[in-house]
């Protein structure tokens, strides 16, 4: 925790320090902000514990998107949380209500196997507990202010939460992924995600344009953890990002696609590490970042499919 009653927690999704979710604690009631996988349910009761809450004193239990690594354990958590409301994005809420399209999209890509493996049964939430918030709407937690704001780019039912108590923004994946693995003494290390199927390059930069204009002082990312030097991450994304974009151009048409786009993120981000002086030898850097490389490549695909049919 710190000074501003913020706590990470490890959802324990995939690996440690890969997932995060965050209880805001203020005088006595608490906040989620994003809550992993079914699995991470004890992780984040236990949290309330050691916080000294019981979940009853929970308020809100907010999803900066409904990417499964981030909301898949919400309709269970709420189960706990006899007082809470769920509040969601306007795009994100109906399928918090009715999941049926989101368990059918993602039994599609990684099978049944793997999703009872990675995510559990996903659960409904009913209808009347859960909150829809529009860009620029301010929740109060025990007095505290949220301010909510819509920040497409990674997905189009993603917002971003801003807390003035700490001038910090819980981001979800709209400022990348920055790994604690790669941090180096130049700081933090940050990837754009691109993960399919709504990456819009150019209203990702719009996004995170919009968090720099609170100057805020922490972003709180989903992957992983708190990172400062925001202005600097900033521009590491904005260039990146259009690297990316670059790359899809150099390679759409051609055979195999997919493997070109692979290798050459995967030489983008190991140039990048390598550059800011990561501790990691080549092959660590490309452990940490694998399935990153991978989901980035898709993203860009379905961003370069979707565009010429535009």
């Amino acid at each position: 925790m710190n000074e501003h009653g913020i706590h990470t927690i490890d959802t324990a999704f995939q690996r440690e320090h890969f997932d995060a979710a965050y209880l805001i604690v203020e005088n006595g009631r608490g906040a989620f902000v994003d809550c992993g996988t079914n699995h991470s349910v004890p992780l984040l009761l236990s949290a309330l514990e050691g916080a000294g809450l019981t979940p009853g004193d929970v308020d809100w239990l907010i999803v900066t998107h409904v990417h499964l690594d981030h909301a898949g354990g919400a309709g269970l958590l709420m189960q706990h949380l006899p007082n809470a409301r769920l509040v969601a994005h306007p795009r994100a809420a109906p399928h918090l209500i009715d999941p049926s399209k989101l368990i059918a999209g993602a039994t599609a890509v990684y099978g049944e196997e793997e999703m009872q493996r990675s995510y559990g049964q996903i659960l409904a939430v009913a209808e009347q507990r859960v909150q829809v918030v529009e860009d620029g709407q301010v929740l109060l937690l025990a007095g505290r202010a949220l301010e909510f704001i819509d920040t497409p780019g990674h997905a189009r039912h993603h917002h971003c939460i801003w807390d003035e108590r700490s001038r910090s923004w819980f981001t979800g994946d709209t400022f990348g992924l920055s790994y604690r693995e790669l941090d180096s003494a130049n700081g933090a290390f940050v990837i754009p995600t691109s993960t399919p199927v709504q990456f819009e390059p150019e209203k990702l930069k719009a996004s995170i344009s919009r968090l720099l204009s609170c100057d805020p002082q922490w972003m709180y990312l989903t992957h992983y953890g708190r990172v400062g030097d925001v202005r600097r991450l900033a521009d590491d994304l904005y260039r990146q990002i259009d690297a990316m974009v670059a790359i899809g151009h150099e390679f759409d048409g051609l055979p195999n696609r997919h493997e070109r786009i692979k290798e050459a993120l995967a030489a983008l981000y190991l140039q990048r590490a390598r550059e800011h002086g990561c501790p990691l030898d080549d092959a660590g850097v490309e452990k940490v970042l694998h399935m990153d490389i991978e989901l980035n490549a898709q993203g860009l695909a379905s961003w370069l499919d979707r565009d010429k049919r535009a």
